[in-house]
C-alpha cells in the first residue's frame, strides 16, 4: 500500500494485519511503498524485496530493501539499493523490480520529474539498474568501468518507468514509462542504451511547448511503440497459459505470448500481440477503474489490482475465459 503497509491475501481473500519490518516510506505523492517482489529462491530462503520511497538529506528517491518474511513480519531488512541524490517532490518514482533467468535484479527508477538528469550518468535519476541479489554490481553492467558515471545503471533517459517484465522466450527486459501530455511508450532497453529523455518525445510538455520527436535524433533508441493520448502505463506481464492439461478452464490459450499492460487514465487493459519485437495488434479491454499491475495466477486466470486512489477501491480483480 502507498502508506507503507505490507499485508498477505490467503486464498479466501482475506487480508493479515500488516507486517512488522517493513521500513519507513513517504508517502507524498506518487511516493510510498512501491513494489514487491520474492527472491527466485524464496522456497529456500524466504527472502523478498521491497521497492519504496526514501527520505534523507535534500528529499526522498527509490529505495530497494530485503528481509525474510517469517509468520508475523520482516527480519534482517536490509536497504541494498539507494536512488541517488535525492531530490525534493513527490512524482516519478519509478519503483518495478524484475529478477532475470540468471538472476539478476532490475529497478525502475524515475528521474523524479527533474527532467535533464535523466541524460547524466552521473545519478540515478531517469535510469534502470541492475543489481546482484545482495546489491553489488555485475561485472558486465555496461558502466561499470566508466569512472563518471555510476556502475548500477543498465540504461538511461527514461521519465517514468511504472511497468517492467522479462520476456519468457528471449530473457529480455521489457519496459512501460509515461511520456508527458502523449507519448506513453513501450520500450526494450539494451545494456548502455539511451532513450531520450528530455531531448526527444513523441509527447509534449503539458503546458503544450513542442518537444523533437525521436526520430530527429537518431542516436537515441526509439520506443518499440507510443500511445498519444496517453494510457498511463502501469504493470506489465507476458501471458503464458495454454489449453493442455496442466491448466485448466480459466486460461485464456488464445493470449498466449502477448503482452498485457495495466492501464490507469485508460481504465482498462491494453492486450499488445507480437510477432518478436514488433507489436501487430492491440486490444482495449475496459474495466472501468485504474488497473495499478496484472499478473498471471497459477490456474491461468489474470490479476488484476485497481490502483486504491481517485475514488478506485483498491480492489483485486480476477480475469478469467468464458
Amino acid at each position: 500500500e502507498r502508506s507503507g503497509d505490507l499485508r498477505i491475501m490467503s486464498a479466501d481473500g482475506t487480508l493479515s494485519e500488516p507486517l512488522s519490518g517493513v521500513p519507513k516510506v513517504v508517502a507524498k505523492g506518487q511516493g510510498g511503498l512501491l513494489d514487491v517482489t520474492l527472491d527466485p529462491k524464496f522456497a529456500e530462503n524466504k527472502l523478498i524485496y521491497l521497492s519504496f520511497a526514501e527520505a534523507g538529506e535534500g528529499g526522498a528517491g527509490t529505495a530497494v530493501a530485503r528481509g525474510r518474511l517469517t509468520d508475523t513480519g520482516l527480519e534482517d531488512v536490509q536497504v541494498i539499493f539507494r536512488q541517488t541524490p535525492k531530490v525534493s517532490g513527490g512524482n516519478h518514482f519509478g519503483g518495478r523490480l524484475v529478477f532475470t533467468p540468471d538472476n539478476k535484479l532490475f529497478i525502475t527508477l524515475g528521474e523524479r520529474f527533474k527532467f535533464e538528469p535523466a541524460q547524466d550518468l552521473t545519478n540515478h535519476l531517469g535510469k534502470i539498474v541492475r543489481i546482484n541479489p545482495d546489491g553489488s554490481v555485475p561485472a558486465d553492467n555496461p558502466f561499470i568501468s566508466q569512472t563518471d558515471a555510476q556502475s548500477e545503471i543498465w540504461s538511461y533517459g527514461h521519465r517514468n518507468v511504472e511497468g517492467a517484465a522479462i520476456h519468457p522466450g528471449t530473457g529480455k527486459l521489457w519496459e512501460t514509462e509515461f511520456g508527458p501530455k502523449g507519448g506513453d511508450e513501450l520500450n526494450i532497453p539494451a545494456p548502455g542504451a539511451n532513450h531520450g529523455w528530455p531531448v526527444v518525445s513523441w509527447g509534449t510538455h503539458y503546458d503544450g511547448k513542442d518537444i523533437p520527436n525521436p526520430p530527429t535524433h537518431p542516436e537515441f533508441t526509439d520506443a518499440v511503440r507510443q500511445w498519444t493520448p496517453v494510457i498511463s502505463p502501469s504493470g506489465i506481464t507476458f501471458y503464458t497459459a495454454e489449453a493442455n492439461p496442466g491448466w485448466t478452464a480459466f486460461s485464456i490459450p488464445a493470449w498466449k505470448g502477448n503482452l498485457l499492460i495495466g492501464g490507469l487514465s485508460s481504465q482498462g487493459i491494453v492486450r499488445l500481440s507480437l510477432d518478436g519485437e514488433t507489436v501487430t495488434g492491440e486490444e482495449r479491454i475496459p474495466m472501468g477503474a485504474r488497473i495499478r499491475d496484472v499478473a498471471q495466477a497459477p490456474d491461468g486466470a489474470i490479476w488484476l489490482l485497481e490502483d486504491g486512489g481517485k475514488g478506485s477501491g483498491g480492489r483485486l480483480l480476477r480475469l478469467t475465459a468464458k
